[in-house]
C-alpha cells in the first residue's frame, strides 16, 4: 500500500538538487562557520563521491545517517565535594562490515556534530584499508587538563556504565583519542569487565600492553603516515633525500611520524606546535628534540632550531606537509598560501572542502585522512584480533602486517583515482562507499 513519505517534499527536492549539483556550486557560497563544520564537510564529500558512484537513492539515505546516536549526562563527584554533570556522546554510524570502531575524546569543544562526523569518517577509514569494522565515535565535554586522575576515572567509569548495552567486542569497540590514553582504556575495560563478571580485554583497544594491548599501537598512526609518504614519493618519482617535511602537531601522531620519517632520511624542516614553532632549513634533529621535550615538557626552548610563528610555518616551502593535530587547520583562508607538493593528513579533517578545491587548482597531491592516518585503527584491529585469540605478536610482526595493509590501501586509492579521474580524497571516499554499500546490499534490509 502506498503511504506518504515521512521526508518533507522540500527536503526531498533539496536532496535531489544537491545530487544534481554534486555539492560544487554551493561550496562557494558557504560561510566560514559552515566550511569548518565537520559534519557538513564530510556530508558534502560523501554526497559528491556518491554522485560519482551513481549510488541509488535508498542506499544514499541509509549511509548518510548514523545507525544510533546516544547522549548521556554523567554525574561525577569532584574532589572538592561538588557534584558536576558532564555531557557525553556515542555515535555508531554503520555495522554493515562488522562491529563499530572508534575513539573517545575528552575536550571542552566536543559536539554532537563533531562526533557524528568522526563516526562516519571511521566507517570510510576502515573500509579504505579493508578491515572488518564500521565507524563509531564518542566524547565527553570536559577539560581533562583541569581534572584530577580520580575525577577522570570516576567520569570514565560512569560513562562506560551508561554505554554498557551498546558497546562490546561484537558491538562497538572504543579506543583512545584526543584527551584520552591507555589509562582511560584500562578504566573502560575494567568497568565493562566488572559488569560482565569476567575479564573482557577485547572490549576496547589502545590498552596497556600488559592488559592485552598490542605492541606497536602507540606508534601505529605515525608509522602509517611514514609508509604512505614512502609510497607517495615513489609514485611521484621523488627521492627521500630530496624531501623536506613540515609537521603541524607534535603529539603522539606528529612526533612518531617525525621520528620515523627522520630515521628514513627525510629532512624535517619545521615543527608547528600549539605553543610555538621551530624551523631549521638544514633539518631538525628529531632525536634531540624528543629528548628536549621529555625534559622540558614542550618543544619551546629547543636550541637546534629557530623559533617561528606556528601558523606561518605551515605555509613555508616544503615537499611534504603533515597536519597532525586537529580539524580545520587548512581552510579557504590559508590554502592558497601553502607551498607543499604533498599534503599528508595525519589528523582527522584538517582540510576543509573549500580548501580542497584550492589545493586541487594548485596541483597539491593530497593523501586524505581516511587513508593516511588509518595506521592507528589498523593496529587497533590487530589488538582486537590478538585479544580474541589470546595470542600476541611481536612488534616486528605487527609492523610487517601494518605495512602490507597500508600499502594495499594506498594502491587501491590511487587505482580508483585513475580509473574514475578524480582526486585522491574523492577516490578514497568512492572506494569506501562502494565497499560498504556492496556489503549492505548483500546483507539486505531487515524489516
Amino acid at each position: 500500500m502506498r503511504t506518504e513519505s515521512l521526508i518533507p517534499a522540500t527536503e526531498r527536492r533539496e536532496l535531489k538538487d544537491r545530487r544534481k549539483t554534486a555539492t560544487v556550486e554551493f561550496r562557494a557560497q558557504m560561510s566560514f562557520e559552515d566550511e569548518t563544520n565537520p559534519w557538513l564537510a564530510q556530508e558534502a564529500r560523501f554526497d559528491f563521491a556518491a554522485h560519482k558512484l551513481k549510488l541509488d537513492d535508498g542506499m544514499w539515505k541509509v549511509l548518510r545517517q548514523p545507525t544510533r546516536e546516544l547522549i548521556v549526562h554523567i554525574p561525577v563527584g569532584m574532589d572538592d565535594g561538588r557534584i558536576e554533570v558532564f555531557t557525553g556522546y556515542r555515535v555508531q554510524h554503520s555495522i554493515s562490515r562488522g562491529p563499530c570502531k572508534g575513539g573517545v575524546r575528552y575536550a571542552p569543544d566536543v559536539s554532537l556534530d563533531e562526533v557524528r562526523a568522526l563516526a562516519r569518517w571511521m566507517t570510510w577509514k576502515c573500509a579504505v584499508v579493508n578491515i572488518p569494522f564500521g565507524g563509531a565515535k564518542g566524547g565527553i565535554i570536559c577539560d581533562p587538563h583541569k581534572m584530577s586522575q580520580g575525577e577522570l576515572e570516576r567520569m570514565t567509569r560512569r560513562y562506560t556504565a551508561e554505554l554498557m548495552e551498546f558497546i562490546g567486542p561484537e558491538k562497538d569497540v572504543p579506543a583512545p583519542d584526543v584527551g584520552t590514553n591507555e589509562q582511560t582504556m584500562a578504566w573502560m575495560m575494567d568497568t565493562y569487565s566488572m559488569h560482565m563478571r569476567q575479564t573482557v580485554t577485547s572490549v576496547v583497544t589502545g590498552k596497556p600492553v600488559n592488559m592485552g594491548g598490542s605492541r606497536g599501537r602507540l606508534e601505529a598512526t605515525g608509522r602509517g603516515i611514514s609508509i604512505i609518504c614512502d609510497h607517495a614519493i615513489q609514485h611521484l618519482g621523488m627521492q627521500v633525500q630530496d624531501c623536506r617535511v613540515i609537521i603541524q602537531g607534535f603529539g603522539n601522531v606528529g612526533s612518531n611520524a617525525a621520528k620515523l620519517l627522520f630515521e628514513k632520511g627525510y629532512r624535517i624542516l619545521g615543527i608547528a606546535e600549539y605553543d610555538g614553532g621551530l624551523y631549521n632549513p638544514n633539518g631538525i634533529d628529531i632525536s634531540a628534540l624528543l629528548r628536549h621535550r621529555a625534559q622540558a615538557g614542550s618543544v619551546v626552548g629547543f636550541t637546534g632550531a629557530e623559533t617561528v610563528d606556528p601558523h606561518e610555518l605551515i605555509t613555508r616551502e616544503c615537499e611534504i606537509l603533515v597536519p597532525a593535530a586537529t580539524e580545520n587547520v587548512i581552510t579557504s583562508r590559508n590554502a592558497a598560501d601553502l607551498k607543499c607538493r604533498i599534503l599528508c593528513e595525519g589528523a582527522n579533517g584538517p582540510t576543509t572542502m573549500v580548501a580542497d578545491d584550492i589545493l586541487a587548482e594548485k596541483g597539491v597531491f593530497v593523501l586524505p585522512d581516511i587513508l593516511a592516518n588509518a595506521g592507528g585503527v589498523t593496529v587497533s584491529y590487530f589488538e582486537w584480533v590478538q585479544d580474541r585469540m589470546g595470542y600476541f605478536w611481536n612488534e616486528a610482526e605487527v609492523n610487517r602486517r601494518l605495512d602490507l595493509i597500508m600499502t594495499e590501501g594506498f594502491h587501491d586509492v590511487i587505482a580508483y583515482a585513475q580509473t574514475h579521474n578524480v582526486n585522491n580524497r574523492i577516490a578514497a571516499y568512492m572506494l569506501a562507499i562502494d565497499r560498504v554499500s556492496f556489503t549492505a546490499k548483500q546483507r539486505g534490509m531487515y524489516a
